[in-house]
């Protein structure tokens, strides 16, 4: 008989997409910190505004190795940022910190539903940003829908 073993990279983690121009977060829960994991757990959530992303930077963690993937599912380019180099990804980072005003680190990931993180990407979303002159990002992805011609399916 053989004693299972918990692993702490197999807990399950956050994945935070940002749009650049307006500052639009999606958030996605994925199982565990695998390649496999994390590529549909993101494709998954980004699938529905596939026809707003161009780009997509990642870090250099393995868990974004099936990359190649992710850019065929949604049909964009795919960067890496330079090891060592956050602020290459200042936005996401900041972002990241938002998130853990909601999750802070001591709660675990596994205990958080699906519907606590749509809670928080709303909040997130509908909150004005100084940045951008005191809209909130949903207004903001929402205009640059309009003057491309694309209907938000969400």
């Amino acid at each position: 008989m053989v004693d299972e073993v918990k692993y702490s990279w197999i807990d399950a983690v956050i994945a935070s997409m940002v749009e650049r121009k307006s500052r639009y977060t999606v958030l996605a829960k994925s199982k565990g910190k695998m390649a496999t994991a994390v590529t549909d757990s993101f494709n998954q959530r980004m699938l529905p505004i596939a026809a707003l992303v161009h780009t997509v930077t990642l870090d250099n963690g393995k868990e974004f190795s099936l990359h190649e993937i992710m850019a065929e599912i949604l049909g964009a380019d795919v960067y890496f940022a330079k090891p060592y180099h956050s602020w290459e990804r200042g936005l996401n980072e900041n972002t990241n910190g938002l998130v853990r005003q909601y999750f802070p680190k001591r709660i675990s990931v596994d205990n958080i539903k699906h519907l606590d993180l749509l809670r928080v990407e709303r909040k997130l979303n509908h909150r004005p940003r100084k940045c951008l002159g005191y809209k909130t990002p949903f207004e903001v992805l929402g205009k640059s829908c309009e003057k491309a011609g694309i209907a938000l399916r969400f």
